[in-house]
């Protein structure tokens, strides 16, 4: 009944007067003054790339006539009715167009694309967010207290990491640009938390035009900065658009945010092969702005969000097991949009202190050098460099795709190993692992899917599986030492026992199934692909973390980070 409520009556705030933005606001309140400029830079970018090459601009428009047929035809909803004509009608003409047409004809697509994509900022939307979200999801957590010191609850379970101080200053000298690791749709309205009891600068973000449709996360992210994704786009000239969307933004100082592994890690895995489209967007900002004279430095924040239990981690792993995990470029029906899972996951969290860890970490320059806390570009020895200098030529820079190609891809390369170094592991994903390390030790030769069939049927020895998971976190604490993996304060300070305990308690009673339970002296493992999606995020120190009598297990895990 809720659901069909809240679908029928869209969320609206009274009407008050429109907030007029002051000089000492975040760059991003100033948005909605600029939208239609933004919008008509990005349409008159791409209509002067294309226009003068009637062969390019041709190609142009029969793929998005092609792939919005196409589209539209397997939508089969009110907006196949209302588009589907227009679009075959289009493509029956445009061999016959003359120029003068066929530019039209492209400025009205781009337009109407753009506009479609771009976001909205009210200040008003977010004062009252900040005050509302809180309160909401620490009543959720805590009914009890939902008119006292609700917001508590969320501090409880939210941990920020990093050096925030440095980037309060970097925020105000030029565009931050933060990229977080993704493992929940959840990603976004934790981390906006984050930002917001650092004392950050709220971001503009893309997110999928999917969750859109639920309308309480629909009227805030409309108004709070979020730009829209169809992922069921397949058109070059979208794509194009939301690469210089990102681009344009970010040349004109708004801080951003997007998640280089594209969609949530199915696996639950550290993210290692990311997307450059975006990554490259931010690059390219930094050259365009080089060469206007426009001295704007563009910082990357590389981010890792840690959960203690996954809101959707059934689906994920079952997404990611049936090899759909690329195929199905988006799930359309999962936990995060069933209000019920909602309550039941924050309900879970209460008393969790630490369940979600978000890390900023060090900042890095478009080209992967580290950043000192003036915003200084060094190389690994300490020198302060100039990063304008890597995109100049004959002594002045200049627009070079290929060449800043090359940098995003070393870009992608440093974030993918400072995931890893910043990732912070979590009670669960610790237990997990070992549970499932002794799984594959218990069943040699078996294959994975082998292993996952058989739930309920392995029994580990308490009080060993404690010994194990002491030496376990003994070993990760040794290579947090050389700076390879963070662990959580929970992590480093409970005992094996209180570990076991903690993730136990974790998993009974939110999950549909239960990844293991404690029976007398023995832990049973119920569900082996929840094990294996909490236990994936150890992939990369399996053998780092194994004793002489589980290396071969361990090697066994390591291999499933191969081909990730």
């Amino acid at each position: 009944m809720l659901k069909r409520l809240l679908s029928e009556r869209p969320l609206r705030l009274p009407h008050i007067k429109p907030y007029v933005p002051r000089p000492s606001d975040p760059s991003i309140f100033w948005f909605n003054s600029e939208r239609d400029d933004i919008v008509s830079d990005v349409v008159k970018r791409i209509c002067v790339d294309l226009e003068p090459d009637r062969s390019r601009l041709e190609i142009a428009l029969n793929d998005a006539a092609y792939h919005e047929i196409r589209r539209l035809e397997n939508q089969r909803d009110d907006e196949a009715r209302d588009r589907l004509g227009y679009w075959r009608s289009m493509i029956r003409r445009i061999g016959k167009m003359d120029d003068t047409e066929q530019r039209r004809v492209l400025h009205t697509i781009v337009t109407d694309m753009t506009r479609d994509v771009a976001g909205n900022f009210d200040p008003r939307v977010y004062r009252f967010a900040r005050r509302a979200v809180p309160r909401l999801i620490g009543g959720v957590m805590e009914p009890r207290r939902l008119m006292a010191a609700a917001p508590q609850s969320l501090d409880r379970v939210l941990r920020v990491q990093g050096d925030v101080e440095r980037l309060h200053h970097l925020q105000n000298e030029g565009s931050l640009v933060f990229v977080p690791t993704h493992s929940s749709n959840l990603d976004s309205i934790v981390l906006a938390q984050a930002l917001e009891i650092s004392g950050l600068s709220p971001v503009i973000y893309g997110a999928g035009k999917n969750l859109f449709t639920n309308p309480i996360i629909s009227f805030f992210m409309h108004n709070l900065g979020a730009y829209r994704v169809d992922r069921r786009i397949r058109v070059g000239l979208y794509k194009h658009i939301l690469k210089l969307y990102s681009q344009v933004m970010i040349e004109r100082g708004y801080h951003s945010l997007f998640f280089p592994g594209g969609t949530r890690s199915r696996s639950g895995m550290i993210e290692r092969h990311l997307k450059l489209g975006l990554l490259g967007s931010a690059v390219e900002a930094f050259t365009t702005n080089q060469v206007r004279r426009v001295d704007r430095p563009v910082w990357f924040v590389p981010t890792t969000i840690n959960y203690s239990l996954v809101l959707e981690a059934e689906t994920l792993i079952k997404d990611w097991l049936m090899e759909e995990g690329q195929a199905r470029y988006i799930i359309e029906d999962d936990e995060f949009s069933q209000i019920d899972r909602w309550v039941a996951f924050f309900r879970k969290m209460v008393g969790m202190r630490g369940a979600c860890i978000i890390r900023f970490g060090d900042p890095i320059d478009a080209f992967g050098n580290r950043v000192d806390g003036r915003g200084q570009s060094l190389t690994p020895t300490g020198r302060a460099i100039d990063p304008g200098g890597y995109v100049e030529q004959r002594g002045k820079p200049v627009v070079d795709a290929v060449r800043d190609a090359a940098y995003t891809r070393e870009l992608g390369e440093v974030l993918a190993q400072r995931y890893e170094e910043d990732t912070v592991l979590m009670s669960t994903q610790v237990v997990a692992h070992v549970l499932f390390r002794d799984l594959v030790q218990s069943t040699p030769g078996m294959d994975l899917f082998a292993r996952l069939r058989l739930r309920g049927e392995i029994g580990l020895d308490r009080e060993a599986l404690c010994q194990e998971l002491g030496q376990a976190r003994d070993r990760l604490c040794a290579l947090e030492a050389k700076g390879r993996v963070r662990t959580s304060d929970v992590v480093k300070e409970d005992t094996p026992a209180e570990l076991l305990e903690r993730a136990l308690k974790f998993w009974n009673g939110y999950h549909d199934s239960t990844a293991a339970t404690l029976e007398g002296d023995r832990v049973v493992l119920g569900d082996p692909s929840l094990l294996l999606y909490y236990q994936n995020r150890l992939v990369s120190f399996a053998e780092d973390i194994a004793g002489s009598e589980q290396l071969q297990a361990a090697c066994e895990i390591g291999k499933l980070g191969v081909h990730r």
